[in-house]
């Protein structure tokens, strides 16, 4: 009976091999999009293990983890060829629970989880964009509970108002893995796998020394930071500041200014430079809000004028290929993220213990490697407009 069983198990997998296709957008029944997934990306055979790239850069990964954990290098995470077909034989579940979806650095990572899950046989069964709102993030894990996954990746929108929708999830068996921060009161190892983030930290470090670099050591510049409790867009910041007031006491921090959403960026930077008008220079916290950064620098007429960030966008790349304003980034790499995400959560199938916190190296960015860096970020070649203004 037992063979009997595993036959009709194994033919059923199959089928759903051979169902593979594109996910379509569907309205839940709690009002947020979900995508709904008969399987996320064509299943491979693994050939080898599963790692992150091994390319990236080695760089001493300056962050510290949300609890102040010391942080252990992605490059260190690897599932086997052995572990992988151990973990196809569960047919397991996952769901992506996002604080926002509407970015390159979402999509990328969204991206390298999914390829990763497909190679792992996991089943991507729910996509999630709570669009920042704490209040819709909570409808969204109610809905993806409901599809009764194994596995959880999420980012949360605020660490207080969704502490306890993750925790139910946790509470239900389900394997946690966070992107970035984590909720308030929760705790590694027994309610979530492990905290994957970039090296926020070392990042804000790379910004600093590009805008010292580009300004010869001196100059006024202002600051526009993330006015939320969260984890990595503070350590950015501090990162910046602490590295601009350490090592270049002649550039002053004049103004800083703070941003609670994305599209805030163009109106707190044109207040800054109205009131500042000889400013030399902006380091902004994300490229979205620098985006709106550079807009505003470029209504008020500023010319030799530099802008750093954070994040390797589609529209910054563009900017710093044609040797903009945004002169260069320090970048999170969120494909690799995502590989190290799904990573984390098979050790979790797995029973294998999982660091309480993981980062991704930093990566400097400018002009001169913005193509290759485009490429070791996104796991692809850049688009065309890039090469063409990089040329």
């Amino acid at each position: 009976m037992k063979k009997l069983l595993s036959i009709m198990t194994m033919i059923l997998f199959i089928t759903s091999i051979a169902l593979v296709g594109c996910g379509k957008q569907v309205e839940t029944s709690s009002g947020s999009n979900a995508k709904e997934e008969t399987k996320t990306e064509e299943t491979t055979a693994s050939s080898g293990p599963i790692t992150i790239n091994q390319e990236i850069p080695d760089q001493e990964i300056l962050s510290k983890g949300p609890g102040g954990e010391a942080a252990v290098s992605a490059k260190t995470l690897q599932l086997t060829e052995e572990e992988v077909q151990k973990i196809k034989e569960g047919n397991y579940k996952a769901a992506i629970v996002m604080h926002y979806a509407g970015n390159d650095w979402a999509t990328a990572q969204i991206d390298g989880l999914k390829a990763t899950f497909a190679k792992m046989g996991i089943q991507v069964v729910a996509v999630t964009d709570a669009q920042f709102k704490a209040e819709k993030q909570v409808s969204d894990i109610e809905t993806v509970l409901a599809k009764k996954p194994d596995i959880i990746v999420g980012i949360p929108v605020d660490p207080v108002s969704t502490a306890s929708a993750f925790k139910k999830a946790a509470d239900a068996g389900v394997k946690v893995v966070f992107m970035d921060n984590k909720p308030n009161g929760l705790e590694a190892g027994k309610d979530y796998v492990s905290v994957v983030s970039a090296d926020n930290y070392g990042n804000g470090v790379q910004a600093a020394e590009i805008m010292a670099k580009e300004l010869g050591g001196k100059g006024k510049i202002g600051v526009i930071y993330h006015d939320a409790d969260y984890f990595v867009t503070k350590q950015r910041t501090e990162a910046f500041e602490k590295t601009i007031k350490e090592k270049y006491p002649k550039i002053k921090i004049v103004e800083r200014g703070g941003i609670i959403g994305p599209n805030d960026g163009e109106k707190v930077a044109s207040g800054m430079l109205t009131k500042n008008r000889d400013l030399d220079g902006m380091f902004v916290v994300w490229d979205v809000p620098a985006e709106g950064a550079l807009a505003a620098a470029r209504t008020a007429g500023k010319k030799d004028f530099v802008i750093t960030t954070i994040d390797l966008g589609t529209n910054v790349a563009l900017d710093i290929a044609s040797n903009g304003l945004i002169k260069g980034l320090g970048a999170q790499l969120p494909y690799d993220q995502g590989i190290s995400e799904a990573i984390l959560a098979g050790y979790s199938l797995l029973g294998k213990e999982a660091p309480a916190y993981v980062a991704v190296p930093a990566l400097n960015v400018t002009k001169e490697n913005v193509l290759d860096a485009w490429k070791l970020v996104y796991h692809q070649e850049a688009p065309k407009s890039i090469q063409g203004a990089a040329k």
